[in-house]
């Protein structure tokens, strides 16, 4: 009696089949197609509408946050926590229909939605060693599709990749030390215990972002400001491979996604008016500069005055941290590049130079000089006419440093074949400047490599221009005679003093001061 009373009895209905599918994963799909980018990537290291919940296990899992329930993986404990009940592995793709596959690619992605605490190395072996397979089969998965991802594909996607890669990346400060080019290379690499996972996480998002079957137009609604932004910040990452893959990545998204252009040349600005005025500290500088470098290359003509006021407001400034050998290479090639396209720049850019040229710091100073000698190959003789005369002032000035690599350095400038020849041209405004310099340099320096580099340099004024040549070494004598002369009128003045001095100290009387 009682069991047909409740047979009839309205039973609960049955999940859907797309709740079913999900049913294995530790985290269900979120549903929402029609969501605009910035609902599906915002600043946290999850996806919005996401709540994290963190287990004892050391596992981060994803639920949605509009009601839904937290699914069957995961048993919440009395004081609030929660544990990794199951984590299984889903089928392959070879083991499923080609009608299934993009249902089992989703349900996939969001497996690898759940992050795992790898500072416990002893923590979630199995379920961190699926996690790496599954993350495999995506990335093979994404190479040889076929057919145009769907929009719920693409925000899964970005979903996967943000869980995993946007997060606090809490650089230790290197304290009490100059960063400079010895300090860092000197130092192991701070690495992330998770790059076994991560890894192929960037390997998977460069294959997705590179792939035909991205359609732009879709994939910019995920992938929008605020996923660059997160992105960008991943530069300052202690680890050289890490900042490498978002290199690779950050040059991908910048050719395909035309859209997004203006956006990131502004953001990596900002990037570089922080480190220069504010941190003074980010590590990928030298990678965002290899971006850049690309980037500048393609610069159409005539250039636009945002890239030139670029060059002077960003690229030029970065020549006075401390730390400019750690990218001095990539950014004297944007320097370069700039001079390159437009010959105008070069007077701009070595006036630029000269203002933050180093006083104390000599291995800045032989970088400078070097870039120096790539910049004055691409000027012009108009734009060298304009600064040659700070310019070689300058350069003076190193020709008779005491550290001898400098003043090598500098005296290499006339081994360059356009480089000699602008000077030929100037030479009865650049030699009254240098000679005094090279006098010197050529019979006083300490180094004998430096004095042969002198003397050289002198025979080939000696050879264009004798008589320029013993018209300036003749002021060169006058010069050093009247500052002899002025020292022994010096010197005899305080002789005189110290007589007087002696002789009412000797008769007791009061000395004025």
């Amino acid at each position: 009696m009682i069991k047909q009373i409740l047979g009839r009895l309205p039973r609960k209905p049955s999940k859907p089949a797309d709740n079913r599918e999900f049913e294995a994963s530790s985290i269900p799909s979120v549903n929402t197609t029609g969501a605009r980018a910035a609902d599906v990537v915002t600043g946290d290291p999850v996806i919005a509408n996401i709540v994290s919940i963190h287990g004892s296990d050391g596992a981060s899992i994803s639920a949605s946050g509009h009601g839904s329930k937290v699914p069957a993986t995961v048993k919440s404990k009395v004081n609030g926590n929660a544990i990794l009940t199951h984590y299984e592995a889903l089928p392959s793709f070879r083991d499923v229909p080609t009608s299934e596959k993009q249902k089992l690619f989703i349900r996939k992605l969001n497996l690898c939605c759940v992050v795992f605490d790898f500072t416990d190395s002893a923590k979630n072996i199995k379920e961190k060693e699926i996690k790496r397979q599954t993350l495999l089969e995506l990335v093979d998965y994404v190479s040889s599709v076929n057919g145009k991802f769907t929009e719920t594909v693409m925000q899964d996607v970005v979903k996967m990749v943000s869980a995993n890669l946007f997060r606090s990346l809490n650089p230790q400060p290197r304290e009490n030390k100059v960063l400079e080019a010895f300090d860092v290379e000197d130092e192991e690499p701070l690495v992330d215990p998770a790059w076994s996972h991560l890894q192929i996480v960037y390997e998977f998002l460069l294959r997705f972002v590179a792939s035909p079957e991205t359609d732009t137009k879709l994939a910019k609604r995920y992938i929008d400001h605020s996923f660059i932004l997160r992105l960008l910040a991943l530069f300052d990452s202690e680890d050289p491979r890490e900042r490498e893959y978002v290199k690779t990545i950050l040059h991908r998204l910048y050719g395909k996604f035309m859209i997004h252009r203006p956006f990131i040349r502004k953001s990596i600005n900002n990037i570089f008016y922080r480190f220069i005025f504010e941190t003074d500290k980010f590590n990928g500088i030298a990678e965002l500069l290899e971006v850049l470098g690309s980037i500048i290359n393609g610069f159409a003509l005539p250039l636009k005055e945002e890239h030139k006021l670029f060059l002077v407001q960003a690229l030029i400034p970065l020549h006075k941290p401390k730390c400019l050998a750690m990218y001095h290479q990539q950014l004297s090639y944007c320097v370069t590049q700039f001079v390159e396209k437009d010959c105008k720049l070069g007077d701009t850019v070595i006036r630029g130079l000269l203002k933050y040229w180093p006083i104390t710091n000599s291995s800045k100073e032989v970088m400078f000089l070097t870039e120096l000698e790539e910049i004055l190959e691409a000027t012009q003789p108009a734009e060298f006419q304009r600064c040659m005369v700070p310019l070689f002032s300058r350069v003076a000035r190193c020709m008779n440093s005491p550290h001898f690599q400098v003043a090598e350095r500098a005296l290499y400038l006339w081994n360059n074949d356009h480089i000699e020849s602008l000077i030929q041209q100037n030479r009865k405004v650049i030699l009254p400047i240098i000679f005094p310099a090279l006098e010197k340099s050529s019979h006083a320096h300490w180094n004998q490599v430096v004095q042969n580099l002198a003397r050289n340099v002198r025979k080939i004024f000696f050879g264009v221009d004798p008589e320029l040549l013993e018209e300036c070494l003749h002021k060169f004598q006058e010069d050093e005679a009247k500052l002899e002369e002025g020292k022994t009128k010096h010197e005899a003045t305080w002789k005189i003093l110290e007589e007087i001095a002696a002789s009412k100290a000797s008769n007791n009387e009061a000395i004025l001061v």
